[in-house]
């Protein structure tokens, strides 16, 4: 009986031996993949801002230097063919680029000035009526937005119809939010590469006067990024 009694305390002893090494290699085994995750979760966030150049502020736009304005889909236009009345009319500019006009039936106009579009439907108008005076005025500019995402309170796009900066956008999509990082603040822009560049804004920093430049003027497509 003694010698059964001493092979069943060793055998507990064996198996809390065993069962203290497994518990050992299973801590050691968590510990290896929780750093493995950590790495690989640091590895996708190197990527991420890797995939994506932080610039300096780019220099403000010379007046002389901004390009003509050119008509987009949605633009909403006026045709004003003078003492024509029954030609002129306020048309949107479709999805396919093209506008309808009377007697014209369907005219491209996306991609065109407004003055180059005026001189082809004046020529187009020629062949109905004598030495037609045309006019073209774009009265909504539909087809620049800029989108506004994150920490705001009305996230969305919202229409450049003037010059506008990264506070006067933000306002209009209703300020910040209440837990919105206001000094990491992202502009997005596309570059004609088909890469994007990155701004910083720092709104404190800007308020305080510490960050001249970086209440940058937006272009249409520009994606603002609150993190909240």
């Amino acid at each position: 009986m003694k010698g059964d009694d001493t092979g069943l305390v060793g055998g507990r002893v064996l198996m809390q031996r065993t069962g203290g090494a497994a518990g050992l290699l299973s801590r050691a085994s968590r510990t290896r993949l929780v750093a493995m995750l950590l790495l690989a979760a640091l590895a996708l966030a190197a990527a991420g801002c890797a995939g994506r150049d932080l610039s300096p502020p780019p220099p403000p736009p010379d007046p002389m230097d901004r390009e003509l304005y050119r008509i987009g889909v949605t633009d909403l236009l006026r045709i004003a063919v003078w003492r024509n009345d029954d030609l002129s009319i306020d048309v949107p500019v479709r999805p396919d680029g093209k506008i309808s006009v009377p007697l014209l039936d369907d005219v491209q106009a996306a991609g065109l000035t407004p003055t180059e579009l005026k001189e082809i439907l004046s020529r187009e108008f020629a062949e109905y009526i004598t030495a037609p005076n045309v006019t073209v005025v774009v009265l909504s500019m539909g087809s620049r937005s800029i989108s506004v995402i994150g920490g705001v309170n009305r996230p969305g796009q919202i229409p450049i119809e003037r010059n506008l900066r990264v506070l006067e956008a933000i306002a209009a999509a209703g300020g910040f939010s209440t837990f919105a990082q206001k000094d990491d603040v992202r502009v997005v822009r596309r570059t004609d590469d088909g890469g994007e560049v990155e701004f910083r804004f720092d709104y404190g920093a800007y308020i305080k006067g510490n960050a001249p430049g970086t209440n940058i003027e937006l272009v249409s497509g520009d994606t603002i990024i609150v993190p909240d």
